[in-house]
C-alpha cells in the first residue's frame, strides 16, 4: 500500500508515524512545501523568552526521526494539482513538475496566516511567523521596532503581546471583540489578566476591526473605523486559513473552503482523507462542526486517520477546544463551552465560581475556577482556570470529564493526589464539581 501525505506539520507527521505502526509494510511518502520540517509555530516566543537558541531548534521532530521510521520525505515540493479518480498528484520542485501515484492520499496541508479583508496586510512590515522563513525576518524587524501593533486578541495575539512586553516594546493590541481570548474565556475570568497587561503598558483597542494597513514615510499606518495608529511594525495574530488550491472538482468542500469529511475523516472521494487544518472538526458538545485550527486537533486526527485507511473503524470524537498558556504572570486554561456560548445550548445552563489556594504551604497562589454545566442533568459543559500558579495540566482533567459526559456528582468524587506541600486538601477540579452542586442547591 502506497500512502502519500501532503503536508508535514503536526497532522501529517502524526499520521505518518501512526501509519508506520499500524501498517509496517506500507510505503509512506510525506510531501512538504517548506524547506524544513517540524517547526513550532510559537517558536519565536520561545526564542525571545530565551527558552531556545538558535530559533532553528524550535522543532517537534527532525528529518532523521522520520527517515529512521522508513518514511520518505520530499521537502521544498509544492503540490499543484491532483486527479483523485486516477489516484495521481502533480507537484513542483525546483521549477520542475513531477507526478506521483497513490493508493491512499491524506490531505494534511495545514494553514497559513493571511486575510483578504485587511487592505495592505501583505506588507513586509506585517509580520507572519508560522513558518521558519517568516520567523527569521520577524526576529530582525522586531529587534529594530520600538512600537508594535498586534492585530488579533486570540491566543496568538495575547502571547505576542506578552513577549513584546518582555522585550520592552510599546504594544498596541487591536481586537474586534470587547475583551481578550473571547473564544475561550468569559470576561470576568480574563479581566485580571487584562488589567495586569495594561499596568505593564499594553494599550488595548477593543471593539476595533483593522481595515487597512499602509506603509508611510512616518511608519506603518494602522486604520480602523475608530482610530489610526502609526507604528514600526505589526504582528498578524488572526486566525489561519487552509491552503487547498490544488484540490480537484471531485473533493467536496464547505463554504469556508475546508474539506468535507465524514466521521472517519474520509473525503467525498474514495481513498482520499483529510485531517488537521484542512477540515472542520465536530464540536463534541453539539451537532455542529467548526474550523478549530489547534495543534491538539491536528495530532489527534493524524492518529485517527491511520486507523481508518483500510477499513473505517474509528470515528473521530471531535473537539472541545482545550487550550492553555501563560500571559504576564497568569496561567490561563479553558475547555468546552463558555457561559456566553452556553446561552445557545439546547438545555438551560448554570455556572459556579471557585477560589482556593493552590497548595497549603508551597506558593499559596490563588486559583480562580469556573465551571459551566447543564442545570437539570448536571452534565459538565465547560471550565476555565486562571492563576499565578501553574494549573495548566488541571484543564486536561476537566476536558476528559467533559469528553466522557461526566456530571458534577462524578467530578467531585474523582480520585486526586493529596500532598500538603504540593496541593490543597481538595483539588480545584473536585471543588468545582462540589461547589457546582451547592450553587444549584442554594438557587433552588
Amino acid at each position: 500500500m502506497k500512502v502519500v501525505i501532503i503536508g508535514a506539520s503536526f497532522a501529517g507527521v502524526s499520521a505518518a508515524l501512526a501509519i508506520r505502526k499500524k501498517h509496517p509494510q506500507a510505503e509512506i511518502h510525506l510531501i512538504e512545501k517548506q524547506q524544513t520540517i517540524g517547526y513550532l509555530p510559537g517558536g519565536i516566543n520561545l526564542y525571545f523568552n530565551k527558552t531556545i537558541d538558535p530559533i532553528e531548534t524550535a522543532q517537534f521532530i527532525s528529518e532523521e526521526q522520520l527517515i529512521d521510521n522508513d518514511i520518505s520525505l520530499l521537502l521544498n515540493a509544492r503540490v499543484v494539482s491532483m486527479d483523485s479518480t486516477q489516484h495521481i498528484i502533480k507537484y513542483e520542485k525546483q521549477e520542475t513538475e513531477f507526478f506521483m501515484s497513490f493508493d491512499k492520499l491524506i490531505l494534511a496541508t495545514g494553514s497559513s496566516q493571511w486575510s483578504n479583508k485587511i487592505l495592505g496586510s501583505d506588507s513586509e512590515k506585517v509580520l507572519k511567523y508560522k513558518f521558519l522563513p517568516g520567523v527569521l525576518k520577524a526576529i530582525e524587524r522586531l529587534e529594530n521596532s520600538d512600537k508594535v501593533a498586534v492585530i488579533g486578541g486570540g491566543q496568538i495575539g495575547g502571547e505576542a503581546a506578552d513577549t513584546l512586553l518582555k522585550k520592552g516594546k510599546e504594544v498596541h493590541l487591536f481586537e474586534r471583540m470587547d475583551y481578550l481570548l473571547f473564544k475561550y474565556f468569559d470576561e470576568e475570568m480574563i479581566r485580571p489578566v487584562q488589567a495586569e497587561m495594561v499596568s505593564r503598558g499594553v494599550v488595548f483597542h477593543f471593539d476595533e476591526t483593522v481595515e487597512k494597513v499602509t506603509d508611510t514615510d512616518e511608519g506603518l499606518l494602522i486604520e480602523t473605523k475608530k482610530s489610526e495608529l502609526v507604528c514600526d511594525s505589526a504582528i498578524f495574530g488572526m486566525n489561519v486559513r487552509p491552503d487547498l488550491g490544488y484540490l480537484d472538482e471531485h473533493i467536496r468542500t464547505h463554504t469556508d473552503q475546508t474539506v468535507f469529511v465524514n466521521e472517519y475523516l474520509q473525503t467525498s472521494q474514495a481513498d482520499v482523507f483529510a485531517i488537521g487544518d484542512c477540515i472542520q472538526v465536530p464540536y463534541s458538545l453539539s451537532q455542529e462542526s467548526f474550523y478549530i485550527p489547534l495543534v491538539n486537533n491536528a495530532v489527534r486526527t493524524g492518529l485517527v486517520v491511520a486507523q481508518n485507511l483500510v477499513e473505517a473503524t474509528t470515528p473521530f470524537v471531535g473537539s472541545i477546544r482545550t487550550i492553555g498558556t501563560k500571559l504576564v504572570d497568569y496561567y490561563v486554561a479553558s475547555t468546552g463551552l463558555t457561559e456566553a456560548e452556553g446561552l445557545f445550548h439546547g438545555q438551560p445552563i448554570a455556572v459556579s465560581h471557585v477560589q482556593q489556594r493552590s497548595s497549603l504551604f508551597s506558593g499559596c497562589e490563588k486559583i480562580c475556577g469556573k465551571i459551566i454545566f447543564e442545570k437539570e442533568s448536571h452534565k459538565i459543559l465547560g471550565a476555565q482556570l486562571v492563576s499565578k500558579a501553574d494549573i495548566l495540566e488541571k484543564i486536561n482533567t476537566l476536558a476528559l470529564g467533559i469528553q466522557m459526559g461526566q456530571t458534577l456528582e462524578e467530578l467531585y468524587q474523582k480520585d486526586f493526589l493529596y500532598h500538603p506541600y504540593y496541593s490543597n486538601v481538595i483539588d480545584i477540579t473536585n471543588q468545582l464539581g462540589f461547589e457546582g452542586l451547592w450553587s444549584e442547591a442554594d438557587e433552588n
